[in-house]
């Protein structure tokens, strides 16, 4: 008689690489004084300049009320400007400082860290097939590839420190 095989766990699994991947990055981050959502919100304001706290929001899938203490922090840390938008003055135009600009180059080398850590074990042709394959499972799931779905929680250890 053989015993059924168990199912491989795969849903785990990949959330528990999630769950080190997103700690891993945390950590790396850390001496810059920013969060991962902080990071993640001065990323896109950088490639995004002059974009509106209310459009910065809906592309995070947040509430606003939530994206007003991202980069309330963010600005107080002088990694951001908010000025209202003189074509609209009931808006903000959202743009990233020099200094912002400059703690970009932190977080690339941060991304590129975490990444070479996670797949480390994997030879070359290998690491190129994960990639591909997790980009085409989270296109197949509707995951935006820019924004974390953690955005649309709210998260008290969010404010940049130091």
């Amino acid at each position: 008689m053989t015993t059924p095989r168990r199912p491989p766990r795969t849903g785990f699994l990949v959330s528990q690489l999630g769950g080190f991947a997103a700690a891993r990055f945390a950590e790396l981050i850390k001496p810059v004084g920013l969060t991962p959502a902080t990071a993640g919100v001065l990323r896109i304001i950088a490639t995004d300049p002059g974009l509106s706290q209310r459009e910065l929001a809906t592309r995070l899938g947040s509430v606003p009320s939530r994206v007003v203490v991202l980069v309330d922090s963010l600005e107080g840390a002088g990694l951001v400007s908010r000025t209202r938008d003189p074509a609209d003055r009931r808006h903000h135009r959202l743009d990233a400082t020099d200094a912002g600009r400059r703690v970009l180059g932190a977080l690339r080398t941060a991304a590129e860290t975490q990444s070479r850590d996670i797949l480390e074990p994997l030879e070359p042709d290998e690491r190129e097939a994960f990639s591909a394959l997790v980009a085409k499972l989270a296109a197949a799931h509707g995951l935006d590839p820019e924004v974390h779905a953690g955005y649309g929680r709210k998260d008290p250890d969010d404010a940049p420190r130091g």
